[in-house]
């Protein structure tokens, strides 16, 4: 059966919860509640990855109005800029930032003709990300740079509103339904950041 409403449920009694113990404020609550009429089933498309050999084909999740949207989105904004500012010296945003780096590298005498570049790729990372194991890194994450809290709210409350982002993705694919037990929704807004910071254990 479509199990849109029993996610939709655990998000309201989550989210209640955590506001009525004041771990939540109420304008943190209304970034993270969905309205009842908008909430919709995610569904599954893929595309595919030309730049791939064979070109393969990339699974997407509309994340639009699922029931964990609003918290997917908030704990974007609440972690990404942390990541942001203490994996910088580690993290190469695009093209530009790569050519500033290696003319950096240059003039600091590093880049020579026995210098070797290399790139690697995981494949699938978004959908093969250990859930539990992903959640405990996000923590060791905060606690290596002393955050206790963020914006207020305990880490350990962070932990379980990503657990709920990451464990209760569902959606629909050929008329069937299916829930993610293993990585999380590439469409996400927090899956994003959620595999960074798994891969800043691992750099």
């Amino acid at each position: 059966s479509n199990p849109l409403w029993s996610v939709f449920d655990k998000v309201i009694l989550l989210l209640n919860d955590l506001r009525s113990k004041k771990y939540i404020s109420s304008w943190q609550l209304d970034k993270m509640m969905l309205k009842r009429e908008t909430v919709q089933l995610a569904y599954l498309y893929f595309i595919p990855k030309p730049h791939k050999a064979g070109t393969p084909l990339r699974p997407i999740v509309t994340p639009m109005n699922m029931p964990t949207t609003g918290i997917s989105k908030f704990l974007d904004k609440l972690i990404q800029p942390i990541f942001d500012k203490h994996a910088r010296s580690t993290t190469i945003i695009d093209g530009v930032d790569l050519i500033h780096r290696l003319e950096a590298y240059t003039t600091n005498g590093h880049l020579i003709s026995k210098t070797y570049l290399c790139t690697f790729d995981i494949t699938d990372l978004y959908a093969m990300l250990p859930q539990e194991e992903s959640l405990d890194i996000l923590i060791e994450f905060l606690l290596q740079y002393d955050y206790q809290k963020v914006q207020n709210i305990p880490i350990d409350i962070i932990r379980k509103l990503a657990l709920i982002v990451i464990k209760e993705n569902v959606f629909v694919y050929e008329k069937k339904f299916y829930r993610q037990v293993i990585g999380g929704a590439m469409g996400s807004a927090f899956t994003l950041t959620l595999a960074n910071i798994f891969m800043w254990k691992w750099e």
